[in-house]
């Protein structure tokens, strides 16, 4: 993964203040997120990790401007994006994040190169050239020419992060990325998220593994929307020797 961005000053710390949201009203509501305070610096690896309902997937949309907060405020690669219109917010997301889901959302009908290269068609953002250099990187260059039917959940994975970083973000976004895989796999998937912060880009990634967290270079976990415990990992572990 050579380009730009090894040159680049990269920005992709995160800063919330007071950062609230609430689904439903009255006794039907639900409060997600409650007066969060973040800070990550840029270039760190964080991992989110939280029972179910934490408020884990929540707190990353409101990062990646996928969701708004209802109150507090939220600077991601240096901008202020609490109060930015949808077109403005739209133009951000494309241009600073790039995101992984657990489901991995390819188009059936686009083969593993053309899924990455649509991105950057379509977001005008990146080089639509650089698609056969990311699935190498991946490990999927005998793959580029593969429908998503034709590739394993693992090997989709691996296209799926491919594609999130052909716009050359500055910050990662990773929900629950080894979710749908088996163990072997998932170290694999680990190892390109860690190859991916090691080149100079910021990762967040959600997980309700505490043993996948231990590769991140902090631990945020949350608790009925609220961080209850931010820990640092003081040698954060080698994703080929995690056990879960």
């Amino acid at each position: 993964m050579t380009g730009r961005h090894e040159t680049r000053d990269r920005r992709g710390g995160v800063a919330l203040r007071g950062v609230d949201k609430t689904y439903g009203t009255g006794e039907a509501a639900v409060h997600a997120l409650q007066h969060v305070d973040l800070d990550v610096e840029a270039g760190e690896f964080v991992a989110i990790v939280g029972e179910s309902g934490s408020g884990k997937t929540t707190l990353l949309n409101v990062i990646g401007g996928i969701e708004e907060a209802d109150h507090g405020s939220i600077s991601v690669a240096g901008e202020d994006i609490s109060e930015r219109k949808p077109q403005a917010l739209s133009r951000f997301r494309r241009e600073h994040v790039g995101f992984v889901f657990q489901f991995f959302n390819l188009i059936p009908t686009l083969t593993a190169q053309e899924n990455i290269e649509v991105v950057a068609e379509l977001t005008g953002c990146g080089d639509r050239r650089r698609a056969p250099a990311l699935l190498d990187a991946m490990g999927l260059k005998d793959r580029a020419h593969s429908f998503p039917a034709q590739l394993s959940g693992g090997q989709q994975q691996r296209v799926s992060i491919a594609r999130a970083l052909i716009t050359d973000p500055d910050l990662l976004l990773a929900d629950e990325p080894m979710g749908a895989l088996d163990v072997a796999t998932g170290r694999r998937v680990l190892e390109l998220l860690q190859k991916t912060n090691r080149s100079g880009r910021g990762v967040i990634m959600v997980t309700h593994n505490k043993a996948a967290a231990d590769v991140a270079h902090r631990v945020i976990h949350m608790r009925d929307g609220a961080i209850v415990q931010d820990r640092r990992n003081e040698v954060p572990a080698e994703a080929a020797t995690i056990r879960w």
